[in-house]
C-alpha cells in the first residue's frame, strides 16, 4: 500500500494569498471546485506564535472540508513533510486572480 502524503496547497483568498497543509484533496463533484479535507497544523507548542497560522486555525476551526474554486488554485505539492500554514499579502504585479463570474456581462460591449 502506497504512502498516503501531505499536501501543500496555495491559493488565492480575497488580496491574500493562503498556503495551507492537507491530508486530503480531490476534484469536487461540484463542477470547478477542488475539496481539501484534513487540515494539518504545527501541533508543537512554541514560545513563538506565527500570528498568521493561528489565524488560519481560527479560521478553519470546526471545518469538515473546504471546496475552493480552480481558477482561485495556484499551486498543488505533495511534500514531505508539513510547513506551517501561512497568509501573505497578495502582490498584486506577481499574483492575481480571474475575474470573478459575477463582473461577466458588466463590461461595455465595443
Amino acid at each position: 500500500m502506497a504512502k498516503k502524503g501531505i499536501y501543500k496547497i496555495v491559493f488565492i483568498q480575497g488580496s491574500e494569498v493562503y498556503e495551507v497543509y492537507a491530508k486530503s484533496i480531490f476534484q469536487s463533484d461540484l463542477y470547478g471546485f477542488v475539496e481539501v479535507e484534513e487540515y494539518l497544523f504545527d501541533q508543537n507548542s512554541k514560545i513563538v506564535v506565527d500570528t498568521s497560522e493561528e489565524k488560519l486555525k481560527n479560521e478553519l476551526k470546526g471545518v469538515k472540508r473546504s471546496y475552493i474554486p480552480i481558477n482561485q488554485i495556484l499551486r498543488i505539492d505533495e511534500v514531505e513533510e508539513r510547513g506551517s500554514a501561512k497568509i501573505k499579502k497578495n502582490k498584486g504585479d506577481k499574483v492575481s486572480s480571474l475575474p470573478n463570474s459575477d463582473l461577466i456581462g458588466k463590461f461595455p460591449k465595443k
